[in-house]
């Protein structure tokens, strides 16, 4: 398991190493020590599995709102997907902007996500299941997002004409979550 370092502070690439044989391949999907030593190990209390018919569907950009903010441990078991995460955190210096890593069942990858972080995927193959850990349990009152196409974040997503949700087309704007909040909590 190797763990790197992304452009936006707090996440994380996690790159598993599988053993393959003759039957198969196992591997490691999570290891206490491994993150711990880098500062990211987490007690979680939900594991989460979301599948996806379509290439070509976003999901997202989610987060939950103080006091339940949560940290996110996200892989691919089948298919592909783009997966992007976006600093809401109150005076990051990255606030606002946002970064993306393809996870795959072939690349084996996993991204760990912080709290504070709007987070989304979009499908880059049909039947894709993506399993995510969190370290808070999921509250319907404190569930938010921003809209996946807003202008002032830009994300380059793989699609101009995604499958959405009725609640995804409808997310604000980040300038409508500004005006609301200055920014997510991270405790």
């Amino acid at each position: 398991m190797k763990i790197i370092p992304r452009r936006l502070e707090g996440v994380f690439e996690i790159r598993l190493s599988p053993l393959s044989d003759h039957r198969g391949l196992f591997m490691r999907t999570y290891d206490e020590s491994i993150f711990s030593a880098y500062g990211i190990h987490r007690h979680w209390v939900q594991e989460n599995q979301s599948v996806t018919i379509r290439k070509g569907t976003i999901r997202g950009l989610h987060f939950q709102y103080s006091p339940s903010t949560e940290t996110k441990l996200v892989r691919v078991a089948t298919g592909a997907v783009l997966d992007v995460f976006v600093d809401l955190r109150k005076g990051s210096p990255t606030f606002g902007e946002w970064d993306s890593i393809e996870l795959s069942e072939d690349n084996r990858a996993m991204i760990y996500i912080p709290r504070g972080f709007a987070h989304g995927f979009c499908t880059l193959s049909d039947h894709c299941t993506v399993q995510y850990k969190v370290d808070r349990e999921f509250s319907p009152a404190e569930d938010g997002g921003i809209l996946w196409n807003d202008p002032s974040i830009a994300v380059r997503w793989p699609t101009d004409t995604p499958i959405l949700s009725d609640k995804d087309k409808n997310l604000p704007t980040l300038d409508k979550f500004i005006s609301r909040n200055k920014g997510l909590d991270t405790a």
